[in-house]
Formats: C-alpha cells, sequence, structure tokens
C-alpha cells in the first residue's frame, strides 16, 4: 500500500508549517546532496546534524520469505482448502503480466528505473508544497513503500501487531529510516527483484496479499494473464486499498483505473487505441471468494479438519503448537494428502439418499471411510453434517470417522467411535483359525448361560484387569431370530451373526489372543488409541466397544490385503514454497495376521453377502467381503466389508447415546426396525457398487484345504487273525460314527 504522510506535514499554524518546512528541508538537503555528493561539499551545522542523524540510522534489512499461503490438495492435485494469515501466494517476475508491471509503474513510481531509492524529486517537490500550505503529495518510491510492506507485514505475521506504525503514528526518526533503508534495499537487489517482491507483498483489498492472490479473488485467473484494464484496476487498489475496494467501491476503483491507464498513455507505455478500450472496458470482476481453513474446503472438510490436526499434533512441524500453526498458516506449504475425490463425492452423494441435510430432522448420524488395502492410504472420509450450516440443520464440531485424541492424547477432533456391534465377530473368529480350528468345525450354539465363574482362558493374567474369575457372564445369551439355537459349523455362525456362536467359540480360546488379534488388526478404543478394544464383559466380544469408521476400514483392510495391516495415513507430501521437504508418517505396513488366516475370514465373509447371510440384501457385482453389525435397540449401525481393492466401514447411528434408529425419518420412511444392513448397508453397496471397480476386484485367494474340514476320526478296523473261524469273520467292528 501507498506510505502515507507524517502528520508533521499537518501542522496547522505559521510556526509549525516553517519548522516542519526547515526540518523536512533539511534532512531533503542530506538525501538530495549527501547522497549525491560527498558529504564535505555540505556545510553548516543543521547539514552536519542532519548527515550525523542519517549516518546513525541502521541500513540492514533483511527481506525474508513473505507470510504465504498453505494449500491442502487431494490425492490428484485439486484444492481442498487454503490457510493464512496473510492470503499470498508468491510467483515470480516472469509470471506477472507486464501491463501490471508497467501499470505500478506508471502510477506509483514514473521514474522508478531511473532513482537508486528515493526519488529525489518527488520528495522536494512534495515537501516544498506541504510546507506551502498545498495538498498533501505522495513522494514515496516503490522501493520505499516495500520497506514499508515488508516492515509492518513482518510485524503482523509474528504476532506484534503493537509495534506496527502507520503513516499518522511514525516519527521522522522511522520515516527516515525507512527512506535510508529504501536506499540501501536498492544496493543490495536489482531493480526487478524489489519490483517482483513489492508486487507479492502488497495489499489489493479483502485480504489478498501479493498480486497472484488479487488476479485469482478477483476475477479468477493467474498473475500473469491480466490484461490492460484488469492491470490498471489492481494498479489503482494500493494506493488505498480500502477507498478503491473493486468490490465495495467499484465506481471509485473504475475511476482510479482510468486514472492509471492516463499515467500508462502519458508515459508511452500503452497507445491510444489502447487506452480508449480499456477505458471503455466495464469492470468485469469474476470473484472467487477466499476460503480461509476447513469450514470453506471446497470437498472433505472433516478429512481436512483431521489433517491439520496431524500437522498440528506433529513435533516435526514445529516444536510448539504455536509453531506449528504459524506453519501451516504462514510457511507457503503444499499439503498432498490421500483423498480420492471421486470416491470422496460418491460418498457424499450417497449421504443424500438417506440422511440428506435438508431433510434430517431426528439429527441421525452417517459417516463413511474407506481405506485401501495394502497402503493405509485414506480414500474417502465422509459424513453428513458440517460445521457451519443453515439454521435449523444438523452440524456439529465432531469428525465421526476418527479418534478422540492422537497416541500421545492430542486432539483428533473425533467423535472417539461408536458401539460396533456385531462387526467385531469376525476377529474373535479370525483368532479361532488362528489358534487351529476349523472354518466347518461344529460348535454348539445352543449354549445361553455363561455364568459368573465360567472359566474362561486368559493367558495374559488378571493384572490387565480384564476377564478375571468374576467375569461377568450372561443368563439368556440371544440371537436375532429364532430357530438358530442349535448344533451348527462355525462357519455358519459367523455368515448368519449368531451371537451363542461366537460366545461359544470364544469359550474355547484364549482371550487374550482374541484381543491380541484385534489389535493386530489396528482395533483400538476410540476415545484412546493407546488403549487396546476392552473385553472386560461378554457385551465386548459381541460388539459393546467404541471403534471409529476409519479403524474399522483399516481392520477389515488387513483380511483384505491378505493378512498385511497399514497404518491408515492421509499425509502423502508436505513441501514448502522453496521445494524443502517435511516428513509424512509411514503406513507401517506389516504382515500381522498369516494369510491362510486372512483368507479364511474372507471366505466365510464372502458369504455374508450371498442368499443365506445376515447381508443378502446388499450383494455386490465383485468379489466382496462383508460383516454387518447392530447394537441393542438399533442404537448404532453398521456394514464394513471389502473388495480386494477397497476396503469401506459404513455407519448409521447416533452420536448420543440411548437413542435408537428404530422409528426415525430416514430414506424419506420410518421403520419399525433397522439393522446394519437396512441403511448402512445400502449405503456402502450403493457406493462400493460406483466406485469399486477403479480397483483391484480380482478374485481373493482361498484358504487352504486343511483350514476347512476338521479331520474325520475313524476307528482302526479290528485285528483279524491269519486264519479267523466262522465266528470272527461274521463280527461286525465297533461303531465308527464320527464324534464332534
Amino acid at each position: 500500500m501507498a506510505a502515507k504522510k507524517h502528520p508533521i506535514f499537518d501542522t496547522a499554524t505559521t510556526l509549525g508549517k516553517l519548522v516542519a518546512f526547515l526540518g523536512i528541508s533539511s534532512i531533503c538537503g542530506v538525501l538530495v546532496a549527501g547522497l549525491m555528493v560527498p558529504a564535505v561539499a555540505l556545510s553548516g551545522a543543521t547539514a552536519t546534524s542532519s548527515i550525523s542523524f542519517f549516518d546513525e540510522l541502521p541500513d540492514e534489512m533483511t527481506v525474508g520469505t513473505p507470510a504465504l499461503s498453505s494449500r491442502i490438495l487431494a490425492s490428484d492435485g485439486s484444492l481442498l482448502a487454503t490457510f493464512y494469515d496473510q492470503n499470498r501466494t508468491e510467483v515470480p517476475l516472469d509470471q506477472i503480466s507486464p501491463f501490471m508491471k508497467n501499470a505500478v509503474i506508471a502510477v506509483e513510481d514514473a521514474r522508478y528505473y531511473e532513482h537508486g531509492g528515493i526519488d529525489t524529486r518527488g520528495l522536494a517537490r512534495a515537501v516544498a508544497s506541504m510546507a506551502k500550505g498545498g495538498s498533501r503529495q505522495g513522494a514515496s518510491t516503490i522501493t520505499q513503500q516495500y520497506v514499508n510492506n515488508v516492515i509492518i507485514q513482518t510485524y503482523a505475521a509474528n504476532g506484534e501487531d503493537d509495534k506496527i506504525k502507520l503513516g499518522a503514528d511514525k516519527g521522522v526518526g522511522e520515516k527516515v529510516r525507512e527512506i535510508k533503508l529504501a536506499i540501501a534495499m536498492e544496493k543490495k537487489y536489482s531493480k526487478d527483484e524489489i519490483l517482483q517482491g513489492y508486487l507479492n507483498w502488497v495489499l489489493y483489498a479483502n485480504g489478498n496479499f501479493g498480486i497472484e492472490s488479487a488476479a485469482y479473488n478477483y476475477f479468477g485467473i493467474h498473475a500473469k494473464d491480466l490484461n490492460l484494464q484488469q492491470s490498471a484496476l489492481l494498479a489503482g487498489v494500493v494506493n488505498s486499498p480500502q477507498v478503491y475496494d473493486p468490490i465495495a467501491n467499484p465506481e471509485n476503483a473504475v475511476a482510479r483505473r482510468n486514472l492509471v491507464l492516463d499515467h500508462m498513455l502519458a508515459q508511452g507505455m500503452i497507445d491510444a487505441k489502447q487506452h480508449a478500450d480499456a477505458v471503455a472496458a466495464k469492470i468485469g470482476l469474476n470473484v472467487h471468494p477466499n476460503r480461509n481453513g476447513c469450514t470453506a474446503a471446497v470437498r472433505g472438510e472433516y478429512f481436512c479438519d483431521y489433517v491439520t490436526n496431524l500437522i498440528l499434533n506433529d513435533p516435526a512441524y514445529g516444536k510448539t503448537t504455536e509453531d506449528r500453526e504459524k506453519l501451516l498458516k504462514q510457511g507457503g506449504l503444499t499439503i498432498t494428502t490421500t483423498l480420492n475425490p471421486g470416491l470422496q463425492d460418491a460418498a457424499q452423494a450417497q449421504f443424500e439418499k438417506f440422511t440428506p441435510a435438508a431433510n434430517n430432522p431426528d439429527k441421525v448420524g452417517q459417516a463413511l471411510s474407506t481405506v485401501q488395502p495394502g497402503t493405509g492410504k485414506i480414500l474417502a472420509m465422509a459424513q453428513n453434517t458440517k460445521f457451519v450450516t443453515p439454521e435449523g440443520q444438523f452440524n456439529t464440531d465432531y469428525n465421526f470417522n476418527v479418534d478422540r485424541l492422537d497416541a500421545n492424547g492430542n486432539s483428533l477432533g473425533g467423535a472417539g467411535g461408536f458401539d460396533v456391534g456385531s462387526t467385531i465377530k469376525p476377529f474373535t473368529f479370525a483368532e479361532w483359525l488362528n489358534s487351529g480350528h476349523k472354518i466347518n468345525e461344529t460348535v454348539d450354539a445352543t449354549v445361553r448361560k455363561y455364568p459368573v465363574g465360567f472359566p474362561w482362558q486368559n493367558s495374559c493374567g488378571t493384572s490387565t484387569g480384564i476377564y478375571d474369575s468374576n467375569y461377568p457372564g450372561s443368563d439368556d445369551l440371544q440371537n436375532a431370530e429364532e430357530g438358530w439355537y442349535r448344533r451348527l459349523t462355525a462357519r455358519e455362525g459367523l455368515y448368519n451373526s449368531l451371537n451363542t456362536a461366537t460366545m461359544y467359540t470364544a469359550s474355547k480360546l484364549d482371550l487374550c489372543n482374541v484381543q491380541k488379534m484385534m489389535s493386530a488388526t489396528g482395533i483400538h478404543l476410540g476415545g484412546d488409541p493407546k488403549k487396546p478394544y476392552n473385553l472386560d464383559n461378554v457385551s465386548s466380544l459381541l460388539g459393546s466397544g467404541e471403534v471409529a469408521p476409519v479403524i474399522m476400514a483399516s481392520a477389515f483392510a488387513t483380511f483384505a490385503s491378505g493378512g498385511i495391516h497399514c497404518d491408515p495415513i492421509a499425509l502423502l507430501s508436505i513441501t514448502n514454497a522453496k521445494g524443502d521437504k517435511f516428513p509424512v508418517p509411514g503406513a507401517n505396513c506389516k504382515q500381522t495376521v498369516t494369510p491362510e488366516v486372512a483368507a479364511g475370514v474372507t471366505s466365510v465373509l464372502q458369504e455374508v453377502l450371498g442368499p443365506l447371510g445376515s447381508g443378502f440384501q446388499i450383494p455386490l457385482q465383485y468379489p466382496a467381503a462383508a460383516k454387518t453389525g447392530t447394537t441393542n435397540d438399533s442404537e448404532q449401525t453398521w456394514t464394513t466389508g471389502y473388495t480386494k481393492g477397497l476396503a469401506t466401514s459404513s455407519w448409521v447411528g447416533n452420536i448420543i447415546k440411548s437413542q435408537s434408529n428404530n422409528g426415525k425419518l430416514i430414506a424419506g420412511q420410518r421403520l419399525d426396525y433397522v439393522d446394519g444392513a437396512t441403511y448402512a448397508g445400502k449405503t456402502w453397496q450403493g457406493y462400493m457398487s460406483q466406485v469399486a471397480g477403479n480397483f483391484d476386484v480380482s478374485g481373493f485367494a482361498p484358504p487352504p484345504e486343511s483350514m476347512v474340514n476338521p479331520p474325520v476320526i475313524v476307528q482302526p478296523r479290528p485285528q483279524v487273525p491269519a486264519t479267523p473261524n466262522a465266528d470272527q469273520k461274521d463280527n461286525k467292528p465297533a461303531d465308527n460314527k464320527k464324534k464332534d
């Protein structure tokens, strides 16, 4: 912005004007004479005093990188969100329109390429005019304005607003110091370097610092593409950003633009036709509102919030939270994430079919996370709310998809997960296979009582505080439907989601190892990731623990990838404006479950989507595996499933406990009973049907035959004497019927 003039020029009295004239004239004389000729040529006490004062002023000024906007990008490079204290994107001079360079020189500093930092002719004229009581005249060169902007904006970026002094607050010393700094800057930098810095630092109104941000905000283009009239308009703004704001004061802006064009014509920068055409042109704004922060994200605002929390919590990006926030808002970071825009948009579109923002009076929550097996990349993280909504619509600050805290106890902005219901059952089944049991081994699903004192196995010991001799049991364990209290295979028990079958298998296992299997796939409590899934009562084995959707997707991705677990990751790369790279968390992929166990689990979860499974209503056209889940009274409902290329967890439920989904308005209807397949499952099916084909949808490896069926026990044939008698020959062997 143009430097404001010193208040001494406003002196009302004759004496004041005389003092102003003498004081400023002496300084001006030093600048005009002392800087142009040897100091010994000057004489007089005033000149000597002025020279001494001027020489004692510092002349070193370090121009650092200006505060630059940071961008969060999707995996394809498209913009998700921008963060800034000063909305600025720095560009080199050759990426700025020649019209813009000429326009700002024409109106702000016509002799820019002739002076050495100060325009002594202009300064002398301004002093003489104002000392005589004339109007205030500008005397600041582009170099002086650049110095002024660097000083002010550096203080602002560092949070030192109390040190900022604008024109009316500056003393003679501060003004002269800026002059000396301008002269020093001209010695250190070339004219083009100074002009580039000026165009990148100056304010163009509406929070636009630098010409690139202004060009995009007002016209939706890059600085290199500004035409003549656009350039003249923006060059006119810097004199007084509020007065010549093109949005708030378009008439003022056009008048100033035309004045700039007059200057350009007078200085031979444009011809008469160019001038006439530009003056006749309409203002032609194409405003692209500035977007600052996740609330203004183009898409994935909760994913954006998750990413920012990852950065603000990580010491790799600064020693303190304040340092990391400053880096995010001023460091010019390019943060490339794992988010796939196509998948994100497809997920959000599904919600409009079930819990649309404009028609969700019961405030039913809905969320979906997709993780890529084998990489841990979070490809989608969607939910049916916003941070800020019109009055009456469902809004929340909580991210339904993620944990409440990270491993160090820092907030991730998450809701902390929800009771997962029967989607937890595959992990008990995985340990069933891991411990040597078979897929088609018979289990007794008639058992409904597990009283206190039941001999549960626990190699972890009671020091963990779980499943000791007083482990809470069940006196009347129930399945969702009658008719399933019988002996059947472990396979049937899982794909039919039978509580009694799962509990029977758990009773034959070491519960410590069941918990270890869950941890091996990444499952932990959503409220505190340092704590493993809590198996401190029977209901926990059936899904009463709270887990976040992105963690469930990641856990099921372990089965999809043949037992390789990867931590879910959201960051691909972070670089600053200089190209320096920052570290990003890795996925830490490891083989945590054997390929055979993963294949065994997958083979049964594929049957969940078959005609006999609990998810028979939600099949896919591709090889896929899934598990539905429903908690008591349908408070939380889930479907989590996968193809080879995508693992997705879909949740429909309540962020307030003890509220049922039954009878609530979802998908334009109110059903008496809602389970995991009803809405969470239909969302999963619709979404995966749309996007899964763009990733690996080949078939899964089958489990080894030795894992499928238990061996048939055949009694040995009786010994037959070499010369049997008739009685012995007629004897039949003992009953060989197989025992369970």
